[in-house]
């Protein structure tokens, strides 16, 4: 029951992209051609509330669903790992024209073919999770 609540902020989280246009190939489109504002200010905007948010949960000691405390670790210096991992995600999010968290969006919202990608996706995470170990990090 305790589950339910987030199923709803998902169910609202995906109303909100949606109306906003998030989902949108265009407004993608436009972001990566660099002729408009409105996706940047988008995650202008979750970056500012992701900010907010950890800094709440780090202040106040908010605990999970579970009722344990939310621990957020200080990340590992090094740079390349994350320039690299970024390039490749942007990559995929220009091919593809989505990234991964609306991917299920779309297809709720009845775009079938993406289900095609939001499966590329799964087996990408998948097959990072067999390769992890070797890989340097």
């Amino acid at each position: 029951m305790k589950a339910l609540k987030y199923i709803l902020i998902g169910f609202v989280f995906g109303i909100i992209l949606t109306k906003s246009e998030a989902v949108s190939w265009y407004r993608i489109y436009e972001m990566f051609q660099f002729q408009s504002f409105h996706m940047y200010g988008i995650i202008m905007v979750a970056i500012l509330t992701g900010i907010i948010g950890i800094q709440i949960i780090k202040r106040k000691n908010i605990k999970d669903i579970e009722g344990l405390p939310i621990v957020i670790f200080d990340k590992d210096p090094g740079s390349t790992r994350f320039w690299v991992g970024g390039i490749l995600f942007g990559l995929g999010w220009g091919l593809v024209g989505t990234c991964n968290g609306p991917l299920f969006i779309l297809v709720g919202a009845g775009f079938l073919p993406v289900i095609l990608v939001l499966f590329g996706a799964l087996f990408g995470t998948f097959l990072y999770g067999l390769l992890k170990n070797k890989l340097p990090h």
